[in-house]
């Protein structure tokens, strides 16, 4: 005898700790009944609440991941903090809106990654050493370059309005580092840092004294 199976969507009930938020209500449908034959078996599945999300922002019908709501606040929080550890999505491609704000505003930018980036201390404010791959067929040899903040401070235009060092691959980095980069806009006033720190199911950014460990004041 052919196995019949009925084919139906199946929400599983909420648990009994769950509070919805504002936004969501949970519809109580009626328990139903399908008998599903298996052979000579009947079984029966029985169906929970639904949680639906009724209400929507504006951003949810005009392309809110497009617009970029709060790019006034990404602007004043870099001011105010002038280091900031932010959080993308893993798919990439959203920081890219907040970049083009602050080079609009006249920002120019150093992008470094955090790997092989040595001790940040160094690289960023020192002449430092660098030994450039041998490959076991050369002398090994060790040149220095200049600061890598400072040299391009010196260079800046004079209607610049500074210089942001953006880091990828910050979650690398350990706390000593992470606090360094947090205190380098005190050493150096016209640098503001970005450092991303990690991923996120939206972008969201915080203080990086705050991810650092050091007081926000």
């Amino acid at each position: 005898m052919a196995a019949s199976a009925a084919c139906l969507s199946y929400t599983a009930p909420p648990p009994p700790n769950f509070q919805p938020s504002p936004k969501c209500a949970i519809t109580n449908l009626t328990t139903t009944a399908t008998t599903t034959r298996i052979g000579n078996a009947n079984r029966l599945a029985k169906r929970g609440g639904e949680v639906r999300c009724n209400a929507r922002g504006i951003a949810d019908f005009i392309g809110g991941d497009y617009l970029k709501f709060d790019l006034g606040q990404w602007l004043s929080d870099v001011e105010e903090h002038k280091a900031l550890a932010i959080y993308a999505p893993h798919e990439g491609g959203y920081e890219g809106h907040y970049l083009s704000r602050l080079k609009y505003k006249g920002y120019y930018f150093l992008d470094l990654s955090a790997r092989g980036l040595g001790d940040p201390e160094t690289t960023l404010t020192q002449i430092h050493p660098v030994c450039p791959a041998h490959l076991g067929k050369q002398p090994i040899a060790r040149w220095y370059f200049p600061p890598e903040v400072d040299y391009r401070l010196e260079a800046l235009p004079p209607n610049a309005k500074g210089l942001v060092v953006w880091i990828i691959e910050a979650k690398v980095l350990s706390k000593a580092e992470l606090q360094f980069l947090a205190l380098l806009p005190t050493l150096r006033p016209k640098v503001r840092v970005i450092a991303e720190c990690g991923t996120w199911r939206k972008f969201m950014w915080k203080p990086l004294k705050e991810i650092a460990g050091l007081s926000a004041e």
